[in-house]
């Protein structure tokens, strides 16, 4: 059995071939049972937040697929919300990988790191059908573990060329630009401007891209912030209660989500202007399996004046695409 620490999976993946992994995964498609969520009530006692449980199984059939054999793999993670108070992550996973005929372990992957490259690169594929192609101006609106991988995805699919980041605790921002303006160029390979902005408003006003990876329970992107030409990758609020749009933003824009069956029972952002009116469920114009398919369309050539919206709560599919990669299955 092969184990891969966090620093295994992160260089056994590149960007664009896990892009491409999962929109070839997305376009044959595998058993993906709805994810288990678990509550684990106040864990550091009363007034704490509740934290979270999630098992996420998937398997592909050797019809499915005839090139590749069949696996299945379950991802654990865990999400405390109070982590930060000392100074850990708020999220951990661990990956189970299987021998899809036999059911013997292959691996054991870090599943946090695997979390993250898949989520940024969930993003990517879903920004080559959403997003303009000449999009050069990425905001970036959190300043936790995923918005590096976010950042650098989002400026390989398209030629970001400024990226602003904002964030609730200015000294995060200003910590992640100064870190990005050195990794950035040199894993681009071309200049590129990274500066942290205090005015949220202006700076979504500016965007190409904006991209969110946040725990919000209140709106952080207004709808009447945005303009024609415009992309929105939400990425962070995985909860009901949850949202980093407003009801607007969901009216303004062509809708499209990762997997219809997580984002209608899981994504705020979805679940909340469906719940009120402002959309229906005919406005979810698309998501991943109908994209990478062809039996919807996404941003078409020339569309400088539509908005897009994609909301991402992650998929098991994403995680058994990315750990068959990395271990190189």
């Amino acid at each position: 059995m092969k184990i891969l620490s966090a620093a295994e999976v992160d260089a056994a993946l590149d960007d664009l071939a896990l892009i491409a992994r999962l929109e070839s995964l997305f376009r044959a498609g595998c058993e993906m049972p709805l994810r288990h969520h678990h509550p684990v009530k106040a864990p550091l006692g009363p007034g704490s937040a509740d934290a979270m449980l999630l098992l996420m199984p998937a398997w592909t059939r050797a019809l499915s697929s005839p090139a590749m054999a069949p696996r299945i793999g379950v991802k654990i993670v865990t999400v405390f919300p109070d982590n930060d108070r000392r100074a850990l992550p708020s999220i951990y996973g661990q990956y189970l990988l299987l021998d899809g005929t036999t059911g013997q372990t292959l691996a054991m992957l870090d599943g946090t790191m695997l979390t993250k490259r898949r989520t940024a690169c969930a993003s990517g594929l879903a920004s080559r059908y959403l997003s303009r192609p000449d999009s050069s101006r990425l905001l970036m609106i959190g300043t936790g573990a995923l918005a590096p991988q976010l950042v650098r995805v989002h400026a390989k699919v398209r030629p970001i060329r400024e990226v602003a980041i904002w964030g609730r605790t200015p000294a995060h921002a200003e910590a992640l630009a100064t870190e990005l303006a050195g990794s950035l160029p040199q894993a681009l390979g071309r200049p590129i401007a990274v500066r942290a902005v205090a005015d949220r408003k202006t700076a979504i006003g500016e965007a190409d891209i904006v991209s969110c990876a946040t725990l919000s329970k209140m709106p952080l992107v207004e709808g009447a912030w945005l303009h024609g030409g415009q992309h929105l990758d939400l990425v962070g609020a995985y909860m009901p209660e949850m949202r980093e749009s407003d009801d607007k933003a969901a009216w303004r824009a062509r809708v499209y989500v990762d997997t219809r069956a997580g984002a209608l029972k899981e994504a705020g952002d979805i679940i909340q202007p469906l719940a009120n009116g402002t959309i229906d469920e005919d406005d979810v114009i698309a998501d991943l399996f109908e994209l990478t398919r062809g039996q919807q369309t996404g941003r078409l050539p020339g569309d400088a004046t539509t908005i897009t919206l994609f909301k991402s709560v992650g998929a098991a599919l994403e995680d058994l695409a990315a750990a068959e990669l990395a271990v190189g299955a």
